[in-house]
């Protein structure tokens, strides 16, 4: 043995617990995936499902609250509570979860950005959680455990 790799050897690794707990962290990292995309169905699939259990109610809050530019409120109310039902139950699935995770920032965003803008009421905290919740299911993806992940594998070549 060289005397230089005799003392590398010797030599302590301040960072050597850092990197192996970050390995071993990184095979939680399906589970955290998973918990990431229960959050986010939480958030919304309820959302959905409150204004399908009251729809007068709903369309009432399109047409005088919300005030969605551009869309007629009925037509507004009926594509949030489809996009948050569909692409929650979707991204719970791990499935098309980069695709379902848009119309859903789309929510997040005209909430804080349009209602929040015209009502501070709407200008809260927790839409960023969501978008920033959201920005992460794009940005990797479902995991290890979704169906995304095991239709890949399916059709990945031999």
């Amino acid at each position: 043995m060289l005397l230089a790799e005799t003392m590398n050897a010797a030599r302590p690794r301040p960072l050597a617990g850092y990197f192996a707990l970050g390995r071993l962290l990184e095979r939680l990292a399906p589970l955290t995936d998973l918990l990431l995309r229960l959050a986010v169905f939480r958030i919304f699939f309820w959302s959905g499902l409150a204004k399908l259990n009251d729809w007068s109610s709903t369309l009432l809050l399109f047409e005088n609250e919300y005030n969605v530019p551009l869309l007629p409120h009925t037509l507004a109310a009926a594509l949030a509570a489809s996009a948050e039902l569909g692409a929650s139950l979707l991204v719970l699935a791990g499935l098309l979860t980069r695709l379902a995770a848009l119309p859903l920032l789309g929510i997040a965003l005209v909430i804080q950005f349009v209602l929040g803008a015209a009502n501070p009421a709407y200008n809260q905290l927790q839409h960023y959680l969501w978008m920033v919740l959201l920005l992460a299911l794009i940005a990797r993806g479902p995991g290890a455990w979704s169906l995304d992940a095991w239709l890949e594998r399916r059709s990945a070549p031999d």
